[in-house]
């Protein structure tokens, strides 16, 4: 600690200066380069030694280490500033890595979201912590990829009872509570907004209907946080009834089969945290089923029936789906912008095959997994066929499943047609 030669990477709060520590204060005193957010630098600037440098890192936060490498290099003194916690979906971590843990000295400030915690007299330490502050992605919508900002906080509230958020002026208190009712959480959280923390026009709301916050403005900056007021549903991860899911109708039954589902999400071995493509996703069925079982992985599904692509956003949107992306077309169209998968499931290929099977091994990441259903015994040729060109080694179980059915006062056995389940991996020869 107080090495010249170590940079000082200092929390600050909006009460400035008068809320840092001793050791914080000599630190800012000593430097001869201080880095911070505009904001930041002119709460401090009053307590700068003449001839300090300040250099503003808005918009050019990749810049900040090769600054601080180039002033130590000369000898002087380096102070960055940051919000409350570096360490908190901070700063902190990005110049450790880019400095190395030995070149930093961390005085961190309370946590803006610890003192929101305080503020409503809530314990904290089993919230979920979440930020939201980045770019603006708009509006939440059904189907919302990874890349989408708030796509960490509708994901968090699908499983966590109490959630802290940062937030962003764009997105806001607001877009949050109507992100969540579109995710369809509207009746199970109440929203608290902590905002100016620190300042003298500080302002506490807690607790407010998601419909509320909704169509309200609050000032920035603030917290949020969200404390689940109604039990999760007791749904099963895995293991769904075939009416669980809306089929297309009149045809009852053009899904794929409990049994086969069960099989086939067998062999795609998925992580919690897997990437996934579902082709030809009908009902969704499997690509839905998929999306719960890596609830912190994603899955893209692409139906080209109309009516089907219809049915399977009605099941997400029943199953809250919120990491589930379904494209209403023909694969292999559109499936370039897909980021490359950990498994891919193809229940149909409408008549292209081959092609895809050769694109999904291109695409597939090492050890990833590829598996087909099939009930013609052409398309099994075809897919041992394509695989043999592609040098991949394969397997096949054909499942024969059969159901009771009520027969006067007794029961007999009703078969379902054969399925061949193919699987390949990644790289396998």
């Amino acid at each position: 600690m107080n090495s010249p030669e170590t940079c000082a990477l200092i929390g600050i709060l909006d009460d400035g200066h008068a809320g840092l520590g001793d050791a914080a204060r000599h630190r800012v005193a000593a430097a001869d380069l201080v880095i911070g957010a505009r904001r930041t630098l002119e709460l401090l600037a009053p307590h700068l030694s003449p001839g300090v440098e300040q250099r503003a890192m808005d918009g050019q936060l990749g810049q900040v280490a090769e600054w601080a490498r180039a002033a130590q290099r000369t000898g002087r003194r380096v102070a960055v500033l940051a919000t409350g916690d570096p360490l908190c979906h901070g700063i902190g971590s990005f110049l450790v890595g880019k400095l190395g843990a030995d070149a930093i000295d961390v005085l961190p400030a309370v946590s803006t979201l610890q003192l929101a915690f305080a503020r409503l007299k809530h314990s904290w330490q089993g919230a979920k912590i979440v930020s939201v502050h980045s770019a603006d992605s708009g509006e939440w919508a059904p189907g919302a990829t990874p890349g989408h900002s708030l796509y960490p906080l509708v994901q968090a509230a699908a499983g966590h009872a109490l959630i802290g958020a940062f937030t962003s002026p764009a997105n806001s208190p607001d877009r949050i509570a109507r992100a969540l009712i579109t995710a369809g959480h509207g009746d199970d959280f109440r929203l608290s907004v902590a905002a100016r923390l620190g300042l003298p026009d500080e302002r506490v709301v807690a607790e407010l209907p998601l419909a509320e916050a909704a169509a309200r403005r609050f000032p920035d900056p603030n917290i949020v946080v969200l404390k689940r007021v109604t039990p999760p549903e007791p749904r099963a991860i895995f293991g769904f009834d075939d009416t669980d899911f809306v089929q297309r109708a009149p045809e009852k039954g053009l899904i794929t089969k409990q049994e086969a589902r069960a099989l086939s999400l067998a062999k795609l071995r998925l992580r919690p945290d897997s990437l996934v493509w579902d082709i030809g996703a009908g009902s969704g069925s499997v690509g839905l089923e998929a999306a719960r079982l890596a609830r912190h992985g994603h899955v893209w599904a692409i139906e080209k029936n109309a009516g089907d692509a219809a049915n399977a956003r009605d099941n997400a949107r029943r199953l809250r789906a919120s990491n589930y992306t379904l494209c209403e077309g023909r694969a292999p169209d559109g499936l370039d912008a897909w980021p490359d998968p950990d498994a891919v499931f193809i229940g149909g290929s409408g008549g292209e095959l081959a092609g895809l099977i050769r694109l999904a091994l291109a695409r597939l990441r090492p050890g990833g997994r590829l598996v087909m259903n099939f009930v013609t015994l052409e398309n099994l040729a075809t897919a041992t066929a394509a695989l043999a060109d592609a040098g991949a080694a394969w397997d096949v179980v054909q499942l024969q499943a059969s159901r009771s059915q009520p027969i006067l006062d007794m029961h007999r056995l009703a078969a379902h047609n054969p399925v061949w389940v193919m699987s390949a991996d990644k790289d396998t020869p």
